[in-house]
């Protein structure tokens, strides 16, 4: 079986060798080369053929922006990840690389107390991305935790039961949750959003902190509507939308006759934080099954069980497709389960959102 080539691009050499200590780790990857900075490693990938790059943002000679456009022109598919510090500055180009045709991003570790816990860290981080961003190259399918059994969409699926009295009334609250690939989609879900949407938004995306507040920030730009970084007490507003904020858990509660935020740092659920069940989950406890949940491109199966709650009550839910997914885990699990009233591609999510929230009718469900 052949192994996954990986060319590490990063001008530390204590994070070159971490990295290829932590990839060298698994029997499936392969590490065969490195390079200190974006020109050389331009120059190696013809000679070594990787089949993923990772690519350091920061670099002399040529940063990592720069060497992804050039990649990007001489070649358009091959899969790069990129590395990060967490800072204000690392995150703007993180989100910037991902625009640029990134497909993925890892966090440098910080904080760390060892050399062995850096590179346990460095594994769990990266393995995984490089085996779903590579899953092209096997037969055998990626680990359950990353991407889930092909759907027959003309099969009828398996829907969750509903609790007795019908369905509820129009959705109150559109609760969304994404992960890789994430950013780019909900910069086309929100490009295309309509002016003067009715509902507040709430939004996971799986991020370090720093990133979800420059994310808010881009999202802003598209003018549809106003997004923040999600604050503790902060009153959930009707056409409005709040994201997770990095490395907090993001929940919603009833004070008197407002909706607020609530930021908690419990353990991590689907080894996440935020994570989509979490918010889900409160969701339902303050709207019911007045509720409309989107899964969107992501790893893992975080929303899983959010969505079967919002199901279990009435509410409806819907998923982005497989083609149009970076990765299908996430809305893929959704749809896997039955818990998915539509699976739309992505460039009808915001329709679809609208149609839901705006004309679906309580007698009405399809």
């Amino acid at each position: 079986m052949p192994k996954i080539r990986v060319l590490v691009v990063d001008d530390a050499v204590v994070m070159r060798k971490l990295i290829s200590e932590a990839l060298s780790r698994d029997v499936e990857i392969e590490v065969v080369g490195v390079a200190a900075n974006g020109r050389i490693a331009l120059q190696k990938v013809p000679q070594l053929n990787p089949d993923l790059i990772t690519l350091d943002i920061e670099m002399p000679e040529m940063d990592g922006l720069e060497t992804l456009r050039e990649l990007r022109q001489a070649h358009p598919k091959l899969p790069v990840i990129m590395f990060s510090t967490l800072t204000t500055r690392a995150a703007t180009a993180t989100l910037d690389a991902l625009s640029l045709g990134a497909v993925d991003y890892v966090a440098k570790p910080a904080n760390v107390g060892s050399v062995t816990e850096c590179i346990d860290r460095l594994q769990g981080d990266l393995v995984a991305k490089i085996k779903v961003h590579c899953r092209h190259l096997f037969r055998q399918t990626p680990p359950p935790s990353a991407i889930v059994p092909q759907v027959s969409l003309a099969a009828p699926a398996r829907v969750a039961s509903r609790v007795p009295g019908g369905l509820p009334g129009l959705p109150e609250v559109v609760c969304i949750a994404t992960s890789t690939g994430g950013p780019n989609a909900l910069a086309e879900l929100f490009r295309g959003f309509p002016g003067g949407f009715h509902l507040p938004l709430l939004i996971v995306q799986h991020m370090p902190p720093l990133f979800t507040a420059m994310l808010a920030e881009r999202l802003n730009k598209l003018g549809s509507v106003k997004f923040y970084e999600g604050a503790e007490g902060q009153t959930v507003q009707p056409g409005q939308a709040y994201i997770a904020p990095g490395g907090k858990h993001m929940e919603i509660r009833r004070s008197a006759a407002r909706v607020v935020l609530h930021l908690q740092e419990e353990a991590p659920e689907n080894s996440c934080r935020p994570a989509a069940d979490v918010l889900f989950r409160s969701a339902v406890s303050v709207y019911g099954g007045n509720i409309l949940g989107v899964v969107m491109t992501g790893m893992g199966q975080d929303g899983l069980r959010g969505c079967e709650m919002i199901r279990e009550r009435g509410g409806h839910v819907v998923v982005q497709d497989e083609p149009s997914s970076v990765v299908w885990g996430m809305p893929g699990s959704v749809a896997q389960a039955g818990f998915a009233d539509k699976i739309v591609p992505l460039d009808q999510i915001a329709g679809e959102i609208v149609r839901r929230t705006r004309y679906l009718q309580p007698a009405i469900h399809t």
